[in-house]
């Protein structure tokens, strides 16, 4: 208590100015801080003893002594300290003099990806279950599935056109003529799914999910990955018991890792002909799905056709035109193609020149396509919560040339440069691959729509599980502690007189035979 009343009349007796000088300040001074803390710590100290003293009273006992340590954990014991993902809110204010303009405008909030849930405001009705095609090993699971979500979930379940024409799959006994017409189909570039599918259960490896991705160019719903293929790094999901993991993803019970995309834009001059066809999704509309039967008594969805004014897109410079608008979810990839020189290609950020490529071309990929073409490129790979984009060269022709990891919110352009001897080529995810020529340009942006990715576990225990299962990082032997290293050199030296005596005793034995033989001679 002693330093408890010390600590109050401390700036009295230094003479500090009164609290009402301060009524006009905007900022606490530093040593207020100081001296509040130093009082905060006193009183916690002092009700402390008190109360220990109490207790001492009452039972006659003295009370064992603790150390600073004991203390320091019994506080923080059983207090539970919630941890961020995002990096820590940085102090604005910078020396006496310098600190960040405040600008309203530019204050947002960012969620913590560490308490991304998936919750539903109302029960999900329809499931579009995606199998891995042209393997027998995923027909049991997927007849498993589906027969589960339409007889125990009562879930309308949609599958794509070309599943139902797998002979694997119409040939095996279990999949009864009951089921097939409890399943509704669809055909990708025909049909629209946006708004019509509540939830997405894959089955079979990383390429399912990317399929995933390219049926929704807008919203993408929540996708549960099941590890039925050959990596599965973004497959956490096991097969045996599914029924109780979707139970338990059904009830709103899941971790969700939101998988950032990119928004990839050809732009091509206006007089380069017109015969170029668009493929920006936002251009489609939200059309309403009709069910049809068709001759093979199987349900369609077949699309109305009336559309909506096409996407407005703003680009500085006039005289082009966006002639494909794509959303990916690993990269994508500007090459050389077929041609036998380097690319050259122009890369620009927020419209200004970065550098030129010259080498075999380059990869623009997301965190979750960073340990994808990108990490066999030698970039380093980068947990899919970081808001980022990540520019890699594809065998450079420069050895100064590395991978570099840019803001996720700026712009890049990517052109041929116009002294380059030959074309370039884009591929989005590995698909439709198209020649980029001279004049074109590739914008690519974070999109607003990532991809919804529910968690086995957790955002970083599922990332480290598939870091170490699939591709083994970091991987090698243990090295060995100096009393093995004792022992194998003991053992060794002991080994090494062994063979020397062994050598000896032939070389004496071998000696004695041929003098036997002169004297014999």
């Amino acid at each position: 208590m002693r330093e408890e009343i010390f600590c109050l009349l401390l700036p009295t007796a230094v003479g500090a100015p009164s609290a009402k000088s301060y009524k006009g300040a905007r900022l606490v001074s530093m040593e207020e801080h100081t001296l509040k803390l130093a009082q905060k710590l006193a009183r916690e100290a002092s009700i402390e003893e008190d109360s220990e003293s109490l207790q001492e009273a009452r039972d006659g006992n003295p009370m064992p002594l603790k150390s600073m340590a004991a203390k320091i954990e019994e506080k923080v014991k059983g207090f539970r300290r919630t941890r961020s993902l995002n990096a820590p809110s940085p102090f604005q204010q910078f020396g006496p003099c310098g600190r960040i303009m405040k600008n309203s405008a530019m204050v947002m909030t960012i969620q913590d990806p560490a308490s991304q849930r998936l919750t539903w405001y109302k029960p999900p009705l329809t499931v579009l279950v995606i199998k891995k095609v042209r393997d027998a090993s995923v027909i049991s699971p997927f007849i498993q599935l589906v027969t589960w979500f339409t007889e125990v979930k009562r879930m309308v379940v949609f599958v794509e056109e070309a599943v139902m024409d797998d002979p694997l799959l119409t040939q095996n006994p279990a999949f009864t003529p009951q089921i097939k017409e409890k399943l509704m189909t669809f055909t990708e570039g025909k049909d629209d799914l946006t708004d019509k599918i509540d939830f997405i259960v894959c089955l079979g490896g990383d390429g399912t999910l990317l399929y995933a991705s390219s049926l929704f160019q807008q919203s993408v719903p929540p996708v549960m990955a099941f590890h039925l293929g050959s990596l599965g790094f973004l497959t956490p999901f096991e097969f045996e018991n599914f029924e109780q993991q979707v139970t338990h993803v059904l009830e709103g019970h899941a971790a969700l890792t939101l998988r950032s995309r990119l928004r990839c834009i050809i732009m091509k001059p206006k007089n380069d002909g017109g015969s170029s066809t668009a493929t920006s999704s936002e251009a489609e509309t939200d059309r309403p799905a009709i069910a049809a039967e068709n001759g093979n008594n199987k349900k369609v969805m077949t699309m109305e056709t009336n559309k909506k004014t096409p996407l407005k897109l703003h680009f500085q410079g006039s005289g082009m035109t966006p002639t494909t608008n794509l959303l990916v979810l690993n990269e994508v990839v500007i090459d050389r193609g077929p041609s036998p020189y380097l690319s050259n290609i122009d890369l620009y950020l927020d419209g200004k020149l970065i550098t030129s490529v010259q080498g075999d071309g380059l990869i623009v990929s997301t965190p979750t396509g960073s340990t994808a073409y990108a990490v066999a490129a030698g970039a380093s790979m980068i947990h899919p919560s970081v808001p980022a984009i990540m520019v890699t060269p594809i065998c450079p022709h420069s050895l100064s040339f590395r991978p570099i990891v840019v803001p996720a919110g700026v712009e890049l352009k990517i052109t041929v440069s116009p002294d380059s001897r030959n074309t370039a080529w884009v591929s989005f995810d590995g698909r439709k691959r198209q020649e980029l020529e001279h004049g074109d340009s590739l914008h690519v942006t974070t999109s607003i729509y990532p991809v919804p990715s529910i968690c086995s576990q957790d955002q970083i225990s599922d990332w480290f599980a598939s870091l170490a299962e699939c591709l083994h990082w970091n991987v090698r032997k243990k090295q060995k502690h100096f009393d093995e290293l004792s022992d194998l050199t003991r053992s060794s030296s002991d080994d090494t007189m062994d063979s020397f005596e062994k050598s000896q005793q032939q070389s004496v034995t071998l000696s004695d035979q041929s003098e036997k033989k002169q004297q014999n001679s």
